[in-house]
């Protein structure tokens, strides 16, 4: 039975496969539902189209917290198939759902024509710690394995090379959850995005030496703003370098200077993520199209 199903939509795995045969690099962007009726129609109709001019391979789609967006999402994914002919990915998290719930979803994800998932944890409504729902999961691990039991689906998963931000334990021992989140089915690892190369490259050794053998694929978010940025790091975990915050604190008032750094320094970022062997770059669009596209284009990918 071909993987390549009637609205273009493939298997992310194989798309990986096919282009590591060739030798070259997977594209792949991330986009958040907007709010507003108006933001859906600039994403859909002007973002959209000005990235895709970069040839991505595919897209995948955020889930508010709790899975305030569920159905925006899934809109979303399936305009962008039908519309743009793009592969697309659906989040999906734990939170606030029970299995059963987590299936009928699946079925309806299934029903779009939709054949990816990124399966998260997810974080709950309004912050504050996770709380497994009764009838739920209370690890991703455990969303993994219940997805590639139905096998319709190819599962990615979220890594984090500094470490997930509420892990106590350190790193390491976060590592190793995403290990069990490989070994329960995964097929690609989309990394957090991250400013200091050297802390992927940790990452990414720590699991070659673990037996890891799927894609691991870093996590590039080109800056547009000095305060966003960091506001956006201090919520997620990630650390700004310190060379880097120092020239973001001179280009805090001076938002056009600070889009033009960050197109250098993604460029150049990923410039050596690609010299050393990734599998693809997934850029966190923050669904504007001018900043990808540069860089992309600097690198001779779009």
């Amino acid at each position: 039975m071909s993987n390549t199903f009637n609205n273009g939509t493939k298997l992310v795995r194989e798309i990986y496969a096919a282009k590591s045969a060739a030798g070259r690099p997977v594209v792949s962007f991330e986009f958040f539902p907007p709010k507003t009726p108006e933001g859906d129609a600039n994403l859909l109709e002007k973002t959209i189209p000005a990235l895709m001019q970069a040839r991505p391979d595919f897209c995948s789609v955020t889930y508010g917290a709790g899975g305030s967006t569920r159905e925006k999402t899934l809109m979303i994914v399936d305009r962008i198939q039908k519309q743009h002919g793009l592969t697309a990915v659906a989040h999906l998290t734990c939170v606030s759902a029970t299995k059963d719930e987590i299936r009928g979803l699946l079925e309806q994800i299934k029903s779009l024509g939709v054949r990816n998932v990124l399966a998260l944890r997810g974080d709950p409504p309004g912050g504050g710690a996770f709380k497994m729902t009764p009838g739920g999961f209370e690890y991703s691990n455990q969303l993994v394995e219940f997805i590639r039991n139905l096998d319709h689906f190819s599962i990615g998963v979220a890594g984090f090379p500094e470490g997930h931000i509420t892990c106590k334990a350190g790193k390491h021992v976060d590592w190793g959850y995403l290990k069990n989140k490989i070994d329960a089915g995964a097929d690609y690892v989309l990394t957090q995005l991250f400013f200091d190369n050297a802390d992927f490259y940790e990452f990414r050794e720590h699991l070659h030496k673990s037996g890891v053998k799927i894609p691991v694929v870093p996590g590039i978010v080109p800056i547009l703003n000095a305060n966003q940025i960091k506001k956006f790091t201090a919520m997620c975990g990630a650390r700004i370098p310190a060379a880097l915050g120092a020239r973001l604190d001179k280009l805090a008032d001076d938002e056009a200077a600070a889009t033009e750094f960050g197109i250098e320094y993604a460029t150049e970022q990923c410039r050596d993520l690609l010299k050393n062997g990734v599998p693809g770059v997934h850029f966190y669009t923050l669904n504007k199209a001018h900043s990808t596209v540069r860089v992309l284009k600097n690198l001779g990918l779009a």
